[in-house]
Parts: structure tokens; C-alpha cells; sequence
């Protein structure tokens, strides 16, 4: 049995201080999303949000590395973002500083957890 590295990086981020307007616009987090996105080099499968009544937008973004999710409470001014991805082609950090400048939170609270780290392939013989 040999050790591997990581299959994936999970980045959990709880966002606060969000202005209200910015947790509870559907198109402009589809627009944070498509051009997060974009700007990260992610391989986009599909985004699927949903504006809640009467506020809160939920979504999630499916993509090859794996997936990016929302969810924000604009009555707390809070989002929960998720970004977990695998591989080495898009750049997480992109995609977190352009949500950073479109949700404006005044704190950041973020989590790294390596995923698949207990992994272990058995030798081919």
C-alpha cells in the first residue's frame, strides 16, 4: 500500500456582515457565480439557484473539480459558501475574492479540510 495525497480541498466560508441587498438578488448571485467561475478556470457541468420567500437564495454550482455551493440568510446578512474541488486547474482563490467583492461581508470565517487524504491504493502486482 503506498500513501496518496489529498483527493480534494473542501473550503467551507461563513460570510457575515453581507448587505442585504446583495443575499437576497437571484441574478446577481447567478452573475457572482458565472463569472466566479469564469474567472477560476472551473469546468461548469450546471448552476442551479433559488430565491426563497420571502428572502434567501440557495444554489449550487456542479463542475468537473466537484462543486460550489450558496446559502444566505439576508435577515443576518450571512452566507454559507462551500467550494469543494479536486485537481490542479482552477484557482479557488479567484472564484473566493470575486464572491468577496460582490457579497461585501465585513468577516470571514474559513475552514480547509483535505479530503481523501486517508486514501491508499493497493500495488498492481
Amino acid at each position: 500500500m503506498k500513501d496518496m495525497a489529498a483527493l480534494g480541498s473542501h473550503r467551507i466560508l461563513d460570510y457575515w456582515g453581507c448587505p442585504f441587498e446583495s443575499l437576497d438578488d437571484l441574478n446577481g448571485i447567478r452573475a457572482m457565480f458565472e463569472e466566479g467561475l469564469r474567472l477560476s478556470n472551473a469546468t461548469v457541468i450546471d448552476v442551479v439557484l433559488h430565491q426563497f420567500s420571502p428572502q434567501g437564495v440557495t444554489g449550487i454550482a456542479s463542475i468537473a473539480e466537484s462543486h460550489v455551493s450558496i446559502h444566505t440568510w439576508p435577515e443576518l446578512g450571512y452566507a454559507a459558501v462551500d467550494v469543494f474541488t479536486c485537481g490542479s486547474t482552477m484557482q479557488v482563490d479567484l472564484l473566493l475574492a470575486h464572491f468577496e467583492a460582490v457579497l461585501k461581508p465585513t468577516e470571514k470565517i474559513e475552514t480547509r479540510i483535505d479530503r481523501g487524504e486517508r486514501l491508499r491504493l493497493a500495488k498492481t502486482p
